[in-house]
């Protein structure tokens, strides 16, 4: 079927009035080439006949079987290919929204019927991308598995915009959250069943020992760390993508898990002497260091070299329980969601994805968190006088005793009233520093 059999001069003319409704005045906007608030025939015909061509690339690409027809298990299939996995019933659900005749199939006059006036990231690969980037967000934490990029983003430059929004975010919303991190830090280190520290007598005795500025020890490190941790597992994402020998664009769940485990590795391996020095300045008396130098310098005077990597078993231990719960819950969720509410949509919104995000953060840290706990507890041996230097099994075996089971997650209350709070900081930076970096939103 051509164009103009579906739109003909003499309908497109009455037809430009009757279709701006919120999506289709985007559609419509965007064939406005002069950009002066209207548009005429030629800028309508040549805006169609573009989307057109777009259309079909799309319909051709979801028609496996070469039968001019579209199946749900073709849905299922394409979706699988871009790393978002739907269950039979939800792509029926997309197939019936299309599907006028009730042949549980979508040929391609059902599709262009459908699509052709909508706005063009209506489309299965640009609403996967809007899932994708919308769930860039940072919480405070070091393991989140690395974003996809399109080849089109890396061409572009893209890619960087949307690292550099990512790490402005996650600097604003540490520093914010900076006095329940360091609160959190005291309480690994220092609570006892003995001392009973909590929430208010915690940060009670941080102001008392070194004033409202003391809150934020062990942020600007914190901070610092950020740029060269990001590109590390950025990078090494991109070349342990290529070791698995995909070809995809998107990477399914299951190689997502792998590839994002390993770029945490790398990443963590190489940054960990700044997680050190963050830890130690977050627990430093006033006037202890003068500075992250002068507190790097000590340290090696005293302890060494190998004084930058204690505990870091644990914490390479910790990516593998962190990283995998965390993909897997968001998931879940999600597409739990999209099978039980997503009856017209296929896109969940921000609230649904920050939601399944800061629930699978949350899930991803409560597994991981005795073993960041002995890490801490690690990292900060040297500076607790007459305290032995223990082995991670001697420090787990040492809590069990003689705080039990739930000393393994002394500071875990902070940890969790944090997540909310960095999450919505987080995505509210992001977004502004997305548009004043000129990226497109999804």
């Amino acid at each position: 079927m051509t164009l103009f059999t579906l739109y003909p001069p003499s309908r497109c003319l009455q037809y430009i009035p009757l279709v701006l409704s919120p999506s289709r005045k985007k559609a419509v906007k965007s064939a406005d080439k002069d950009l002066d608030g209207q548009m005429v025939f030629e800028e309508f015909v040549n805006y169609l006949q573009d989307h057109e061509k777009d259309l079909k690339l799309v319909f051709k690409s979801l028609d496996r079987r070469r039968a001019g027809k579209i199946y749900s298990k073709e849905i299922m299939e394409s979706l699988q290919d871009l790393g978002v996995h739907i269950s039979q019933q939800h792509a029926e659900k997309i197939l019936q929204s299309m599907d006028k005749n009730g042949t549980m199939t979508i040929d391609w006059n059902e599709w262009s019927n459908d699509l052709l006036l909508q706005p063009k990231e209506n489309n299965i690969p640009e609403i996967t991308l809007y899932w994708k980037h919308s769930t860039l967000f940072d919480v405070g934490e070091n393991l989140m598995v690395p974003d996809d990029f399109t080849t089109e983003e890396k061409l572009t430059g893209m890619w960087w915009r949307h690292l550099v929004a990512g790490g402005g975010a996650g600097a604003v919303s540490r520093t914010f959250t900076a006095p329940l991190d360091r609160l959190k830090v005291l309480m690994q280190v220092h609570g006892s069943s003995s001392n009973n520290m909590c929430i208010m007598s915690g940060l009670t005795q941080m102001i008392k020992e070194g004033g409202m500025r003391s809150l934020w020890r062990g942020n600007g490190m914190n901070i610092v760390k950020i740029a060269p941790e990001t590109a590390l597992k950025f990078m090494a994402y991109e070349q342990i993508k290529r070791l698995i020998g995909s070809d995809k664009e998107t990477l399914g769940i299951l190689e997502r898990f792998v590839a994002g485990s390993m770029a945490g590795v790398i990443a963590q391996s190489t940054i960990y002497p700044m997680e050190v020095l963050k830890t130690r300045l977050a627990l430093r008396k006033t006037g202890q260091y003068s500075g992250i130098s002068d507190c790097a310098k000590k340290m090696f005077r005293r302890e060494g070299l190998g004084a930058f990597y204690k505990g870091f078993i644990p914490n390479m231990m910790g990516i593998i329980p962190y990283a995998g719960i965390d993909l897997a819950v968001y998931e879940t969720l999600k597409n739990s969601w999209l099978e039980k509410c997503g009856t017209k949509s296929t896109d969940p919104g921000v609230l649904v994805l920050l939601g399944c995000g800061t629930v699978s953060s949350s899930c991803g840290q409560l597994a991981s968190y005795p073993l960041a706990l002995v890490r801490t507890r690690m990292q900060a041996q040297a500076m607790m006088e007459g305290s032995p230097h223990m082995t991670m099994s001697g420090l787990f075996k040492q809590i069990i005793q003689t705080e039990g089971a739930t000393g393994l997650y002394r500071g875990l209350a902070p940890n969790f009233l944090k997540v909310i709070p960095a999450v919505s900081i987080s995505y509210v930076v992001y977004e502004n520093l997305k548009m004043s970096l000129g990226v497109k939103s999804r």
